[in-house]
């Protein structure tokens, strides 16, 4: 029988136009536009199938943190589909998922005792949120009032009705306002680089602060936990916190006797220079979630770890009804486990953490360069999470118009220079993989230097004519 041939670049593009429809996209905008495929990675570089490279500059949105084709994540999957690809974990279990458990267990903050595995950062939450309703409900001293969480503003927690539910940014949740679940407190975000109290830190003692200890005082006795994104807010436009404020949302966790949640999705695993966000500050969260860069961007696969205590009051007999009725058909997916598995073997046997802390500062110098560009507003990171805020008018720091598309202009002018990026709004989000060279930060940072530049050109030539 003859070989079929591969589709021609035009015919993938053509079906890829008529079949897919694209998340978080505009179609509309996006059919006008012969499709980027890419086929294939190595290390920091992604290459479409017309042979054309890029630097992966947001890791493959968030995932990736040693690089495409990484040896020992390859093998490790590889050897796996020789004994099973898939295995439920309803009831019995497997030899990875034991493993990996016992894993994240040793690394993640003392205290996090149970996994519960699933397979992205929505659902990661998703649990989290049934866990603390259900624990105040079967607790030894039961507080079936307990029904309520706080989030704060801007906060982005996935795309589940639970997890959109305590989300903040409203043109993700408009079309779904019927579906969203009552009980939800908002409290704004630490926006210390532009304080709407104009304060300066650390003279402000973290005032922003104040709303949310007077939300627990009024109605501690309502709320079940409070969820937040340790560190910097992801989706937001990496907004970071000032230092002590996960400390002290989790001091007035304790004080208040809710439960604190932190959503490690996007933070977890090395991108703000330790290996959780919640080391920064010492804070073992009552819950954690995790996903994205678990597997290191091979599989999904995520995991909702929690304490003795709350796993002790889902503890019965079957009648009692006090089962954690939760579940997936792919939950601990024992090829997931295997790349997770290798993917911390590669933090400890490559020292990745010591390489990026010791990286970080170059970084920083590196986009300290683009600084002085008019159009730069704000350089906002931590760690190997990074924000650049695009604006008309950097002394008042006027916003460019979302109509202008300012944000996604850069975006394409910087494709065509060799890097891939995407932005929120008119905030250019870099994330490179942990594995990133210096040669190849430094490539990421001077790449969109120069995509700014072309597109403030194009824009004055616009007025021009």
């Amino acid at each position: 029988m003859a070989k079929k041939s591969a589709p021609s670049v035009k015919q993938l593009q053509k079906d890829a136009r008529s079949y897919i429809w694209q998340p978080f996209t505009q179609m509309q905008e996006w059919e006008q536009h012969p499709p980027l495929i890419i086929s294939r990675g190595k290390g920091t570089v992604l290459y479409d199938v017309e042979g054309n490279a890029y630097l992966d500059g947001t890791s493959s949105i968030w995932v990736n943190l040693h690089g495409h084709r990484h040896p020992t994540i390859d093998q490790a999957i590889r050897h796996q589909l020789t004994q099973i690809a898939h295995s439920t974990l309803l009831g019995i279990s497997h030899p990875l998922a034991i493993q990996l458990a016992k894993a994240l267990v040793g690394i993640t903050p003392k205290g996090l005792e149970k996994v519960f595995f699933s397979d992205n950062g929505s659902t990661a939450v998703e649990i989290a949120l049934k866990m603390a309703i259900q624990y105040w409900q079967q607790c030894p001293v039961p507080e079936p009032r307990k029904t309520q969480f706080i989030h704060l503003g801007l906060a982005y927690h996935g795309d589940t009705v639970g997890s959109m539910s305590l989300s903040g940014i409203e043109l993700f949740q408009k079309p779904f306002s019927s579906l969203l679940f009552p009980g939800r407190h908002q409290i704004e975000a630490p926006y210390c680089y532009r304080c709407p109290l104009n304060l300066q830190f650390p003279q402000c003692q973290m005032a922003c602060l104040d709303p949310l200890e007077s939300l627990l005082q009024a109605k501690h006795v309502e709320i079940a936990g409070v969820v937040v994104e340790p560190m910097v807010q992801g989706v937001a436009g990496l907004i970071p916190s000032p230092p002590g404020y996960l400390q002290r949302i989790h001091e007035l966790c304790r004080q208040y006797q809710v439960l604190f949640i932190a959503d490690e999705v996007a933070t977890g695993f090395g991108r703000t220079g330790r290996m959780f966000a919640c080391d920064h500050e010492a804070v073992t969260p009552d819950i954690m979630a995790l996903a994205k860069g678990m597997t290191g961007g091979y599989l999904p696969l995520a995991a909702t770890l929690t304490t003795h205590e709350i796993y002790s009051a889902f503890l019965g007999q079957p009648q009692e009804g006090r089962t954690f009725f939760h579940g997936h058909s792919y939950t601990g997916n024992p090829l997931g486990c295997a790349a997770a598995l290798a993917n911390l073997s590669v933090f400890k046997t490559e020292r990745t953490l010591v390489k990026v802390q010791r990286r970080i500062p170059r970084l920083t110098t590196f986009l300290e360069t683009l600084a002085q560009d008019p159009w730069v507003g704000d350089i906002r990171q931590c760690g190997y999470m990074v924000g650049i805020e695009l604006v008309k008018n950097q002394s008042n720091k006027e916003p460019f118009p979302m109509i202008d598309r300012i944000g996604h202009r850069v975006t394409v002018a910087a494709r065509t220079l060799g890097l891939l990026i995407r932005p929120i709004g008119n905030i250019m989000i870099l994330m490179p993989p942990l594995s990133a060279t210096l040669q190849e930060l430094k490539q990421m940072v001077d790449i969109l230097k120069v995509a700014i530049s072309i597109v403030r050109a194009s824009k004055s030539a616009e007025k021009i004519s």
